[in-house]
């Protein structure tokens, strides 16, 4: 019987890879992988069998029972299995059910942590999801929901927190600007939208909620985080807050 490692691939760039991680691909039987992992990423797997099993909103997609299922079957047939997981596995990315399915099948499993989105977003922004007199908690959430699941109250918790990190927000970010200025967040508040953070190809916008209630953005090719809070007042100054706002090349 093999082990499982769930590792998380970061935001995207591959030299933001953990050395763990690079080390557990370098020496993988098979790799069962999300389906935004950079290509630099998987060649460190030069020797194992790749299979992708990713997940993309509006579009055909890996079920999660399959993955289940294939995850116990390469532990059954090969000594080290790595389930390469864009950004951290234990955020947004059903870790906890693979780690679940396959402590029922008997199989050791370990977790090797990534670089999550929301750090990345932070990090190529120069924002501080903290700041002393500005932000002290900061809440990282999603609005959408399963197949089968109930909504969670993610509202009122981006309301509540100093900075806010909603993840899969392209296509909803107006939904979402209403939804927190419905909840008594002010409309003045600054908000940055970060696609395919660390990548070449990153865009980002700095406007507000009440600006973004009525845009009109064009539709995101890549993942997309969206900041909310004070800290990216600053930012966005330097950058000119628009009215009527359309993503840039950072």
């Amino acid at each position: 019987m093999g082990k499982v490692y769930l590792v998380g691939a970061g935001p995207g760039a591959p030299d933001l890879l953990t050395v763990r991680a690079a080390r557990l691909l370098e020496r993988a039987d098979i790799v069962l992988h999300d389906a935004l992992v950079h290509p630099e990423t998987l060649a460190l797997a030069s020797r194992a069998r790749r299979i992708d099993v990713g997940k993309r909103y509006g579009k055909v997609s890996t079920e999660q029972r399959f993955i289940h299922r294939a995850l116990v079957e390469a532990a059954r047939a090969h000594e080290t299995v790595v389930r390469l997981k864009g950004g951290d596995p234990m955020l947004f990315g059903r870790g906890q059910e693979e780690i679940e399915a396959l402590r029922e099948a008997g199989i050791e499993v370990e977790v090797v942590p990534g670089i999550t989105a929301a750090l990345a977003a932070a990090a190529t922004l120069q924002v501080s999801l903290t700041r002393r007199g500005i932000a002290r908690t900061v809440a990282l959430l999603t609005p959408r929901v399963g197949r089968g699941e109930s909504a969670s109250q993610w509202v009122g918790a981006a309301v509540q927190a100093d900075s806010a990190v909603l993840y899969m927000a392209a296509g909803a970010s107006r939904e979402i600007a209403r939804s927190l200025v419905g909840a008594g967040k002010p409309a003045a508040t600054p908000v940055a939208l970060v696609e395919s953070a660390t990548l070449a190809s990153q865009r980002r916008l700095f406007t507000t909620l009440g600006a973004l209630t009525e845009a009109d953005l064009p539709r995101a090719e890549g993942p997309v985080v969206m900041c909310v809070g004070e800290v990216f007042r600053e930012p966005a100054a330097l950058d000119s807050v628009l009215e009527n706002p359309q993503i840039r090349t950072a």
